[in-house]
Order: structure tokens, then sequence, then C-alpha cells
């Protein structure tokens, strides 16, 4: 079952849109397509449409899963 936006104290649904995630990400809606159209951003399309869908929790998961390094924390061996 999917859980509901409601108990994870979210405005946004389960499903969300092209406009949703650009609002979450604060990003551009032009980049969140193009993250899309390159797999770099977990999107969905119905056949035959131009149309990208996106589930909620996968685009938390992404965002946890890209977190941004301080320049002066880096290993030695880097």
């Amino acid at each position: 079952m999917v859980e509901s936006s409601q108990s994870r104290g979210s405005d946004y649904p389960s499903v969300i849109d092209t406009a949703q995630v650009a609002e979450l990400l604060q990003m551009n809606v032009q980049m969140v397509r193009k993250y899309a159209r390159e797999g770099r951003l977990p999107a969905y399309q119905l056949p035959g449409s131009r149309v990208y869908r996106f589930i909620y929790s996968e685009i938390i998961d992404y965002i946890k899963a890209h977190p941004v390094v301080p320049e002066g924390t880096r290993t030695a061996g880097s």
C-alpha cells in the first residue's frame, strides 16, 4: 500500500508532476525535464505521452542519495 502524503507530513501527493518537482528541488521546470530525459531523475511516462510523472518518495530518496560534500572535507586520496 502506498503511504499517503498526509501521514508523511508533506503537502505533495504520492505522484507529482514536473512543476511540483521543480518547486520541491527549487529548480527550473526545463531543467527537471532535461534531468528526467537524461535519466538523472527517476521519472515515468505513459506510452505516447510527453508528460513526466514522478513518485514523491523516489525524489526524496534521490535527494538523500546526492548530498553536498563541502570542499574542505575531501579525503586525502582524492
